[in-house]
């Protein structure tokens, strides 16, 4: 068992070795396996390597700054705001498959756009150990991929043999910030699968701000320690309240919180209740647009950990 050094000091030696003094891409979606598999290659190969951190509009509050501030010195970095282009293509979308496939054919044509530029002859990604043993079966390390225009890349996937622990540990002796190392898995999709029905601007910002407070409270509480995941949903349904001395009609926020080991099951732990009680009086007086707030109490299975 090699340590986070070792391991450091042999994946860079691999990679020279692999890529030389050609150009390499990675999509930097700022979660821990794609952010330490940019920082160890770009160690590697220096500004050989180009990061293509691409904003679709449904990030969590914050985020996009936090990878900027992270990364932008440190990498040979670009940062592409395609918000206007993704909400477009969503525009009257309410079906999460088909919003799922949108951003992943939007999210291809964007980077693809990005990469051509270059003119690289590698993708780097960071795929782990579960990612490949899940397909059920080992997938070449050392393969070809083609994006839909025609332009083939060769795949690098220096972390591959690691698990999402080990990956933290290198992520750690690599100097990554801990908001990067631990940070809490986050869809692809983002806030796509978060927003049931419609999405607009002002129905995100809804879900940001939800979801801002539910992971500023529970980490406030240490109560993170004992969670996978943990954020808001906004629902497309709208119900009574009372704001002031009036009645109002408003959103319901649903706030989940799973423990899980590997995300292939997941489970509902026992909630402090004062943790409950806070985050939704929060919701309810932060946020104009909701009038109720409840608590996802189901594990998975039956349900998923996403709510759509």
């Amino acid at each position: 068992m090699l340590s986070p050094k070792e391991f450091i000091d042999d994946a860079i030696t691999k990679i020279k070795e692999e890529i030389q003094d050609e150009k390499a891409v990675i999509a930097l979606s700022g979660g821990v396996d794609s952010s330490v598999c940019s920082v160890l290659v770009g160690e590697a190969i220096g500004k050989n390597l180009t990061a293509i951190f691409v904003n679709h509009g449904l990030l969590r509050k914050g985020e996009a700054e936090q990878v900027i501030n992270t990364f932008e010195d440190r990498l040979n970095f670009i940062y592409i705001d395609a918000s206007e282009e993704f909400l477009e293509a969503l525009n009257g979308v309410t079906d999460p498959e088909e919003k799922r496939k949108i951003i992943g054919k939007k999210f291809i044509d964007v980077f693809e756009r990005e990469a051509s530029k270059i003119e690289a002859k590698y993708l780097v990604q960071g795929t782990i150990a579960p990612d490949w043993i899940e397909t059920k079966g080992k997938i070449k390390s050392h393969h070809n991929i083609a994006l839909p225009s025609g332009m083939v890349l060769e795949v690098v996937e220096p972390i591959r043999e690691l698990y999402k622990d080990e990956v933290r540990e290198i992520g750690s002796e690599l100097g990554l910030p801990d908001a990067i190392i631990h940070r809490q898995p986050f869809p692809g999709p983002g806030l796509a699968v978060r927003v049931i029905g419609d999405l607009t601007r002002d129905k995100i910002k809804v879900c940001q701000k939800a979801d801002a407070i539910v992971r500023e409270e529970v980490e406030k509480s240490g109560f993170n320690k004992e969670l996978w995941q943990y954020f808001a949903a906004l629902t497309d349904t709208q119900v009574t309240g009372v704001k002031g001395d009036e009645r109002d009609f408003g959103y319901l926020v649903v706030v989940r919180m799973v423990s899980s080991f590997d995300a292939m099951t997941a489970y509902v732990p026992e909630v402090p209740w004062e943790l409950i009680r806070t985050i939704s009086r929060r919701i309810t007086s932060e946020i104009s647009e909701v009038t109720h707030v409840s608590l996802s109490i189901s594990d998975k299975p039956p349900s998923t950990i996403e709510f759509a």
